[in-house]
């Protein structure tokens, strides 16, 4: 075998390492190309010696061989894409460019590989006759339903046709993401005059002067980072300012400049309509939800009006509360607008509550949450962390654990990448670099090596990275979806984890938000940085009272989200009006303020035109159904119960997709969810 640059690419080397974990500090951003290029003509042979193997199919021969080929490609795809989300730069996004064409044209020769599939499908078509357990019978009905999804029965010019809408599709959902991202750097503000910044809290004015600092400034500079954007739209009493900020954050990517997103919009909608019809679907929300829980539109649907009905009373009370309050302060023809609304709310929240976020954010520094989530963990699962500073790490940010199960064995490597930066994305989330699977052959459990990466308050000069409680959520959010792939057991990697339904693999991160607001738990953790004083348990109790503040606005907010989805996705003819005014129709249903012209949700809606949630954007609303249901286990039991966290363990967090979601659900919760869980803990019925 010729393996181009053994000796100075660390892909092509052995890795020497904790864990076998990926040296990072020898990756650098030339080594890509040859070691995806060589992953790609290594999976080609092996793909080949499954189509001339002139053995009958079988299982073993080819499913199996299907799923164990391509592990080099696999390991350098996974941190190639991580690189982009997390750690990109000019110089990457053009490898990425250049290569995702290539990757689609090399995904796409697998699945239209008609020899290859009829191997598949002649041992799909004798299933019954195989003895298979369970979860080989799963990989089979996958690995048959990946093909015919992917186009493996389309005839003559429609394999064509499908080629090229894949890679045109690839293509142009890096370029949303990159513009996104440059329109969200690109943006900063500098302030001199001490009082356009009244209102803001001292934390908000450190981050702002270290960020001046470091664009080799003088005053105070706002981003529309998270950490920076946030406490400005809801501190700031500068109106104007306030504005200022949202416009810039929400016509991202509307601009006539190289970043705007309208076409490439227009352009991804309907690719993706094309390609349902070439599948023989009406619409692609009709083709995405074949796989899925929910299962059509019409159940989606229903779910969102359900919600709509169920909320929106209540969002509309929140909504008058809010404006009264402002109406007291401006007068009573004062019109709240989208700017206004993050300020009055904080306003209200802390009147009713007499709570206020940064008063709490002492009680919630970072190394201190990070301890009580691990030891959440540990009260629940018996697993613990060991940080090792012998893994190589991506960006000095990162910091790497060794975690080891309950016996003591180990089971998982875990980074945590907290500090917003220039090079990756805005938002949070959890991914792998390593899936765990079992290698038949030997019987060695190849454990899993997981990510979580952030957006969090920076540390400055003379503070901690001292967190909201909104980050504390998000913290507990992010790890519950690290437990589903640390947990994993699954024979299959392609089965393994999060590797899930859509509309499942939020169950297991936001089942752990619900310990937020749980005294026991911010009991174990919540101490001011400085005094050690622990978190007054009158505040933990306005704390829990607030839980509920303007929910019914949240779940409408994000009901619209969905709605906005779907209407891009069930579309069946092609789309070329103007987006914003094809949003704003939609969004009409369920706004509660006044309408903002010239912003866009779409343009920077990455879950949907840059991600994995295409027609799925409810799956947020869907598992919230299931984490609520599933939750009130735990508090009908004790939310430390160890028999209820170890049943979730087994039924749900350790078998990945090895089995449809409703089944495992059934076996854990003894029920199928219904919504009245979430109305009740939402306060929306007693």
């Amino acid at each position: 075998m010729n393996i181009p640059n053994q000796t100075s690419n660390p892909f092509f080397m052995s890795y020497k390492t904790p864990h076998e974990t990926f040296p990072f500090s020898l990756i650098k951003i030339e080594h890509y190309e040859p070691a995806i290029r060589e992953g790609m003509a290594q999976q080609n042979r092996e793909i080949n010696e499954i189509v001339q193997n002139p053995d009958q199919p079988t299982f073993s021969n080819t499913i199996e061989a299907l799923e164990n080929s391509g592990k080099l490609l696999q390991e350098v795809t996974t941190i190639f894409s991580n690189m982009l989300s997390a750690e990109t730069c000019n110089e990457l996004q053009e490898v990425a460019q250049k290569l995702m064409p290539v990757l689609s044209e090399h995904s796409t020769n697998i699945t239209l590989n008609e020899k290859l599939f009829k191997r598949i499908n002649e041992v799909y078509l004798q299933h019954e006759k195989l003895n298979l357990n369970t979860e080989e019978n799963k990989l089979l009905e996958d690995t048959y339903l990946s093909f015919t999804r992917h186009g493996a029965k389309l005839k003559d010019d429609d394999r064509n046709i499908y080629r090229k809408l894949s890679s045109k599709l690839s293509t142009l959902s890096l370029t949303f993401s990159e513009n996104n991202l440059k329109e969200t750097n690109d943006f900063s503000f500098t302030i001199t005059n001490e009082d356009s910044l009244k209102g803001l809290p001292q934390t908000a004015l450190d981050a702002a002067i270290e960020t001046a600092k470091e664009k080799g400034l003088k005053g105070w500079c706002f981003t529309l980072q998270a950490p920076s954007y946030v406490p400005f739209m809801k501190y700031a009493d500068d109106r104007e300012l306030r504005h200022k900020m949202y416009m810039a954050y929400n016509t991202k990517c509307t601009h006539k400049n190289k970043y705007n997103n309208f076409s490439i919009i227009k352009d991804i909608v309907n690719y993706r309509m094309r390609l349902a019809k070439l599948m023989g679907e009406n619409n692609y929300a009709d083709f995405v939800l074949q796989r899925r829980m929910a299962k059509d539109c019409k159940t989606v649907y229903k779910l969102l009006d359900d919600l709509i009905e169920a909320y929106m009373p209540k969002a509309k009370e929140e909504c008058k509360a809010v404006t009264d309050l402002a109406c007291e302060e401006q007068g009573r023809n004062f019109v709240v607008m989208p700017w206004d609304w993050s300020y009055y709310s904080n306003k209200l929240r802390n009147k009713k509550y007499n709570i206020d976020e940064e008063i709490l954010r002492p009680y919630f520094e970072l190394s201190q949450v990070k301890k009580g989530v691990f030891e959440l963990a540990t009260k629940l699962y018996g697993i613990t962390f060991k940080k090792n500073p012998d893994i190589s790490v991506y960006h000095p940010d990162v910091e790497p654990f060794e975690v080891y199960d309950e016996d003591g064995s180990f089971l998982a490597i875990l980074y945590t990448d907290f500090h917003p930066r220039k090079g990756k994305q805005a938002g949070a989330w959890m991914t792998s670099f390593k899936e765990q699977y079992i290698d038949k052959e030997t019987g060695k459990d190849h454990r899993p090596h997981i990510s979580l990466v952030m957006n969090f308050t920076k540390p400055t000069k003379d503070k901690p990275s001292l967190l909201t409680f909104d980050e504390v959520k998000t913290f507990l959010h992010e790890f519950g979806h690290s437990l589903h792939g640390m947990f994993a057991h699954t024979t299959y990697m392609s089965l393994s984890g999060t590797n899930v339904y859509w509309d499942f693999v939020e169950l297991p991160s936001q089942i752990m938000e619900n310990f937020a607001i749980e005294k026991e738990f911010l009991d174990t953790f919540a101490v001011h940085y400085q005094t050690g004083e622990k978190l007054p348990n009158e505040w933990i109790n306005r704390l829990i009272d607030a839980s509920n503040f303007n929910i019914a606005y949240a779940c409408i907010r994000q009901v619209g989200f969905g709605l906005l989805d779907m209407a891009w996705y069930t579309r069946n003819t092609p789309f070329d009006g103007n987006v914003t005014t094809y949003e704003k129709d939609v969004e009409r249903k369920i706004n509660i303020l006044p309408e903002v012209k010239d912003t866009s949700m779409s343009t920077q809606f990455s879950h949907i035109f840059a991600g994995g949630y295409a027609a799925g954007y409810y799956s947020y609303k869907w598992a919230e159904v299931l984490d609520a249901d599933a939750f009130s286990l735990f508090k009908e039991k004790g939310i430390f119960n160890k028999k209820i966290a170890k049943s979730f363990r087994d039924n749900i967090l350790s078998k990945g997709g090895t089995e449809h979601p409703m089944t495992l659900y059934k076996r854990f919760r003894g029920q199928e969810p219904t919504i009245k869980a979430l109305l009740i803990r939402n306060n929306i019925i007693k």
